[in-house]
């Protein structure tokens, strides 16, 4: 599994119509292969920035698959005018995961 993550800084006053934007974008992703699932979360001190995760099975079904899709087009005429400016994204691996009972 990979993670991709990115923080996406949206510009002042356009935070409901992004939001908005991802629910409809959102089932743009989930449709590509190898998409298993996703969390939007917005910054409480920072209420312009939303955390994005995502994960992938395999680091090119994001990084070629969905990026090189015609609904990665449609997931950029969705969200990439709400950002400034432009978020970095970047994949990582799980290393260790640890709950309450560890």
């Amino acid at each position: 599994m990979v993670l991709e993550h990115a923080l996406l800084p949206v510009r002042p006053g356009r935070e409901v119509d992004f939001e908005a934007a991802f629910a409809e974008a959102r089932t743009v992703i989930a449709a590509s292969p190898g998409f298993r699932r996703l969390s939007l979360s917005r910054c409480l001190e920072r209420p312009g920035t939303y955390l994005l995760l995502v994960e992938w099975e395999r680091l090119e079904d994001h990084t070629e698959g969905f990026r090189g899709s015609a609904g990665y087009e449609r997931w950029r005429e969705l969200l990439h005018g709400s950002y400034d400016p432009f978020p970095t994204v970047e994949h990582s691996s799980d290393v260790l995961t640890v709950g309450p009972a560890d």
